[in-house]
């Protein structure tokens, strides 16, 4: 039994990691199925048992790079509430999509923690990628109802984060976003035991 509890133990930071690796491939996925860039400059790789696409554009790679290495150190600190992939209009900047990823921060493992002087929680890995797959299925599934983006479109991420944080240097403070005519769909969560994760996209519905 001791040996199963130490196999299944995940750590703030190793919960984070699971968070900020689904983060990459999300947004990966949305850039590849709403068109904002060529499919060409993106690749296959198998991960959770499925077929997953990841742009090989340096600016994107490092973009999201730098992003998700920052967001960690503040998802394990519990200083972010979520990130919203946004998707504008180039021409005049309109909000046109926002994927909100949310994340929410829960207790683990309290009887295991408190043995171990840390928080951790004893979610077997293979269930939590089962539902990290589940989800990334539905990601891929929404260009069947999210209306097709005729028009030139670029992308950003918003880093809900507290006041308390050094913001890097680079960063700007942004301002709160609005979509007209908004609709949303929630797809699946999936939990970490120490992380949940929701992931909500809100489109602008064309007259």
């Amino acid at each position: 039994m001791s040996q199963q509890q130490t196999k299944n133990i995940i750590t703030l930071r190793g919960s984070a990691q699971i968070i900020c690796e689904y983060l990459k491939f999300a947004m990966n996925s949305v850039l590849f199925q709403r068109g904002l860039y060529p499919a060409e400059t993106f690749k296959a790789e198998q991960h959770y048992g499925i077929t997953l696409l990841l742009s090989e554009d340096a600016q994107i790679k490092n973009f999201l790079t730098n992003l998700l290495t920052q967001s960690e150190e503040w998802i394990v600190n519990k200083k972010v509430s979520k990130l919203s992939l946004i998707i504008l209009d180039v021409a005049n900047k309109e909000v046109l999509e926002c994927w909100d990823f949310k994340v929410e921060y829960e207790e683990g493992d309290t009887a295991l923690s408190k043995e171990r002087n840390e928080t951790v929680g004893n979610k077997d890995l293979k269930k939590i990628q089962q539902e990290i797959r589940d989800v990334m299925l539905q990601v891929a599934a929404t260009i069947s109802y999210l209306p097709f983006l005729d028009r030139r479109c670029s992308f950003d991420v918003l880093v809900h984060a507290k006041t308390d944080c050094d913001i890097p240097e680079q960063w700007a403070e942004a301002e709160p976003i609005s979509i007209t005519n908004a609709q949303n769909v929630q797809l699946k969560s999936f939990t970490t035991s120490l992380h949940k994760m929701e992931t909500v996209v809100t489109y602008k519905l064309f007259d």
